[in-house]
């Protein structure tokens, strides 16, 4: 692991949790807790403990996590997605019961009726059933390589299996619980394709690589709406819905859909024909970036889309617009020639980039020098003589990605000090100002003449250093998400090229 990735993840773990206690027994509770900790057991030294610096590093998409899930399915959902991002795991009866609180608490404020526990726990099955949440693993399990538990041998656990009380509950909605009801403990309730198993012994946490999932989708979309139109990429969103469960997350193409599955799914809001279907697809088909490829000619045609295809055109537009931030247009405009004719040497870029030589010889060595491009000498004779050697010029962007990759983790970490020193060296003014909006909280809201007189403990002098505060912690919160989001296209692209090609069968 990279020593900015390392940074990054202990300025997270500090943020989060400051100076974690002395006792390694609780420290270890905590991050097993929140997911961060692993443990498997070893023959040589009993247990043996791993941290996850992947799930360090995701708590910056916390807040992208909790939106997401209120976009889809909203305000339970949301909550529901907050309480298990904050505690870590939880159980169905227990996380449902606080949502239900909170939102009955929030209804009683706004003066609206209350509601029952059924409907928070119907989110929740429908999480799971898209598999935004999952169980956590079996320990008993996993310490006997992942064979069935001794302690129950007819229990065959999966990630996604939802109690059938919960199964009923959504399909019948008839069942009605009261909020005193929902606290009841539930004793034995059967699974599907399991043996019976207790609600509150199944702990559940969120599925984060399911997320993913859809922000790389919704990335996809955004890019197909960019390039054609919004109903382009409206058609490429029903395509990957039908087959986001089915196929496997990191598969360079989608499962084949047939044109009649793709226009009876399109929603009827959009007016499209099949005739406007089969150009847009036609249209989609043929651009240059290769959303979609046409595969077969059965049930009006099938048609996948091209994952790897469109993650690499995402990544080199990344690459582009960093190129020509930091060496200008015309270096720009070498690279996109040495990306479209792969091994090229310096004459043959001066002609096709139409720039004069001696510019684009000091563009190339400067792309050269920040290790942007490469290149591969050919040898005419076998002691590689300069004046008999060809040097071949190309673009290797796996490993641009890889140290783009990296410059951004430091980049990140960079912007977690500066934050933290904005903070530390306004830390007494800051506490005043919580300990003024504290006191202002108490008070009865009519009283505004003491109000007044409370928020005049912060000086006009003090206000506008607080606001200066305020704005720069603002810019670095924002600069860390965009970064964020970088990150993830980067470590998207390249999750896919270093995918391990299929295990063939051995024949038997």
């Amino acid at each position: 692991m990279s020593r900015c990735k390392i940074n990054v993840c202990i300025r997270l773990l500090k943020e989060l949790y400051g100076e974690l206690p002395s006792k390694t027994k609780k420290v270890l509770w905590i991050l097993i807790q929140q997911n961060i900790v692993t443990f498997d057991q070893s023959k040589r030294s009993g247990l043996e403990y791993t941290i996850d610096t992947d799930h360090v590093l995701w708590r910056l998409r916390f807040p992208k996590y909790i939106y997401c899930a209120k976009a889809l399915y909203g305000d339970a959902a949301e909550l529901l997605v907050e309480e298990l991002l904050h505690e870590g795991q939880g159980v169905i009866g227990n996380v449902v019961q606080k949502v239900t609180d909170k939102l009955n608490e929030a209804l009683e404020t706004a003066g609206h009726t209350r509601i029952q526990s059924s409907l928070v726990r119907d989110k929740f099955s429908s999480l799971v059933r898209t598999h935004f949440l999952q169980r956590c693993p079996n320990p008993v399990r996993d310490a006997k390589q992942r064979v069935i538990s001794l302690e129950n041998p007819a229990q065959s656990e999966t990630l996604f299996v939802l109690p059938l009380m919960d199964v009923d509950d959504v399909s019948t909605s008839k069942r009605k619980r009261s909020v005193d009801d929902s606290t009841q403990p539930i004793k034995k309730i059967k699974t599907e394709g399991s043996s019976s198993v207790q609600d509150d012994v199944v702990y559940w946490r969120i599925n984060f690589e399911r997320f993913h999932q859809h922000f790389r989708d919704q990335a996809i979309i955004d890019a197909v709406s960019k390039k054609i139109d919004k109903k382009a990429s409206e058609i490429v969103r029903t395509m990957l819905r039908l087959s986001e469960v089915k196929t496997d997350p990191f598969a360079e193409v989608t499962l084949p859909l047939s044109f009649t599955e793709i226009f009876q799914s399109l929603s009827k809001d959009h007016g499209m024909t099949k005739l406007v279907l089969d150009q847009y697809l036609s249209i989609i088909s043929d651009d240059s970036a290769g959303f979609i490829t046409k595969v077969g000619e059965s049930g009006g045609g099938m048609f996948v889309v091209n994952m790897l295809k469109v993650l690499t055109a995402l990544c080199t537009a990344h690459v582009e617009s960093v190129v020509q931030e930091r060496f200008g247009s015309k270096c720009l405009r070498i690279f996109r020639v040495l990306l479209l004719k792969k091994q090229i040497e310096q004459k043959q870029i001066e002609d096709y980039a139409m720039i004069p030589a001696k510019e684009a010889k000091e563009m190339l060595y400067s792309l050269l020098e920040e290790n942007f491009i490469t290149f591969t000498e050919v040898s005419k004779t076998v002691d590689h003589a300069p004046s008999r050697t060809y040097y071949l010029f190309n673009v290797h962007l796996i490993h641009v990605t890889r140290m783009l990759l990296e410059h951004t983790y430091k980049a990140a970490a960079n912007a977690m000090v500066r934050r933290e020193m904005e903070v530390n060296e306004h830390k007494r003014l800051l506490d005043k100002q919580e300990r003024v909006e504290a006191i202002i909280s108490t008070l009865e809201q009519d009283d505004e003449t003491q109000k007044e007189e409370i928020e005049q403990m912060i000086t006009p002098p003090e206000r506008v250093q607080l606001e200066k505060v305020k704005v720069a912690v603002n810019k670095l919160d924002n600069c860390e998400i965009q970064l964020d989001d970088t990150i993830f296209l980067l470590e998207t692209y390249l999750a896919y090229t270093m995918k391990p090609p299929p295990v063939k069968p051995s024949k038997t």
